[in-house]
């Protein structure tokens, strides 16, 4: 698998990746969108959310900060997409924290066709079902979940990939399934670094739309070779420092260096 032509898709292609997305992460995903070669908007308004999603590249939904009017967005923009065959990818954040959030989560997906949903482990546990506890929208416990088999059978079933993000990052359709090793403890102690890995894979499937299987590896592959690079050259100085340092190491990464640096497994 080479990274680099779906990076390289990217750059060359500029896609636009309309996100509907939560206002405490917004500035950084339409920043490592920018960075990574993409062009970002963000309208969440329901007299305009179709129409932008008809002209976008890629939608990317994430329910980090929700409300009813705009889960009627979500799903007027995801319906547009939808019709346009143009890749919809799903954040299904703090999802198993509160009745409401699952219920909204639930509509949407029940009303939307992804490309790919990506979400820590108990957010994408509790979307199929499985019994997990949410901290707010960070990862909490699950039970009893032995969690690539999981992906697996929930990409079947919702017939979309699954991408699961932690220490090692699952991306599966629930055929083809790759492992990807990239990454450090420390993006995990900054706001926003999970919505921007999900920035990202709309990025990498808006260039690639055939392809959101391999987009969303290669897209978690550079999100976490760019943290790594981050927190090696900045991450003496804190987190503010590393938080700025990723955003630049995801504009500097090279297709070549991606390849090099990538590690990842296949199945």
């Amino acid at each position: 698998m080479q990274f680099s032509d779906y990076l390289n898709n990217v750059r060359q292609k500029n896609p636009l990746v309309h996100h509907i997305t939560n206002y405490v992460t917004v500035n950084d995903c339409a920043n490592a969108c920018l960075a990574i070669g993409a062009s970002p908007v963000m309208a969440d308004a329901i007299d305009e959310a179709g129409s932008m999603a008809s002209i976008s590249s890629a939608l990317v939904l994430n329910i980090g900060t929700l409300n009813v009017s705009k889960v009627e967005s979500m799903m007027m923009a995801g319906r547009s997409a939808n019709a346009g065959h143009k890749p919809v990818i799903f954040d299904p954040v703090g999802c198993g924290a509160t009745p409401f959030r699952n219920r909204m989560a639930a509509e949407i997906m029940d009303n939307v066709s992804m490309a790919v949903v990506r979400g820590n482990m108990s957010e994408i546990a509790s979307l199929g079902g499985r019994k997990a506890f949410t901290k707010g929208v960070d990862a909490g416990e699950s039970s009893d979940i032995t969690v690539v088999p999981m992906a697996r059978e929930l990409a079947e079933k919702w017939h979309t990939v699954v991408v699961i993000s932690g220490p090692v990052d699952i991306i599966t359709d629930g055929k083809k399934t790759v492992l990807i090793h990239n990454g450090c403890p420390e993006m995990s102690l900054i706001t926003g670094s999970g919505c921007m890995c999900t920035t990202v894979i709309g990025a990498f499937c808006g260039a690639n739309p055939d392809h959101p299987l391999e987009s969303a590896a290669a897209a978690m592959a550079a999100m976490g070779l760019a943290g790594e690079r981050a927190w090696s050259h900045w991450g003496k100085e804190g987190l503010g420092h590393f938080h700025m340092a990723l955003i630049d190491e995801l504009g500097k990464i090279t297709g070549e260096e991606l390849d090099e640096g990538a590690r990842y497994e296949e199945d």
